[in-house]
């Protein structure tokens, strides 16, 4: 439950203060919850952009990388790192994920407040990507609570996609649920993916 000192300082524009530092365990009502969406992909991710679990739709989209070490698992770092992860994406959509991705790390770094898990990510992501750097000097500031993305699946083909991000009561965690937009064939695209498994991305 969130203390209600650290919702006052919220409300009122301000950090809460310093003393907790988010987890990478996931609690058994998020881990149930993901059981119970078969047919929707849905991930937990921690705020700094771990992937901490994932159903079978969701690796089956987007790959499974829940047991990869370090920043392996990491999005935003294989977003900037890893060239091999924008495949997946439209090409003229990269430099607006490029900002989402920034401008949720700095709202994630400044409520960790000096945490050395936050401080080490942001290190290496500004050696490893001049892209990142810059935008990380643009101080862009926002929560990702909702959006519209596109997939592109070498089995499938493009899926289109409503992102719902909803926050564990802790805020350090996010339940990621990519569902189909109405009046799109996403949905029958996601149907497929069900039926023919994980793929690996070419």
């Amino acid at each position: 439950m969130e203390k209600p000192r650290d919702h006052l300082h919220l409300l009122a524009g301000h950090r809460p203060p310093a003393g907790r530092i988010a987890g990478d365990q996931v609690g058994a009502g998020l881990l149930h919850l993901l059981d119970q969406l078969p047919g929707t992909p849905a991930q937990v991710l921690g705020d700094l952009g771990d992937v901490l679990a994932q159903n079978d739709m969701a690796r089956n989209l987007l790959g499974g990388v829940c047991t990869v070490s370090e920043h392996g698992r990491n999005v935003i770092w294989r977003w900037f790192a890893d060239p091999a992860a924008r495949d997946a994406y439209p090409a003229d959509e990269h430099e607006r994920y490029s900002r989402v991705h920034v401008a949720d790390l700095r709202a994630a770094v400044a409520r960790r407040a000096a945490d050395p898990a936050a401080t080490r990510l942001v290190e290496r992501l500004r050696e490893a990507s001049e892209e990142f750097a810059d935008l990380w000097e643009l101080h862009e500031v926002a929560v990702r609570r909702h959006s519209r993305m596109r997939v592109i699946h070498p089995v499938v083909g493009p899926v289109d996609l409503d992102c719902q991000v909803l926050l564990a009561t802790e805020g350090d965690q996010r339940l990621i649920l990519l569902t189909p937009p109405p009046g799109t064939d996403s949905a029958d695209r996601l149907a497929l993916l069900r039926v023919v498994g994980s793929e690996q991305f070419t």
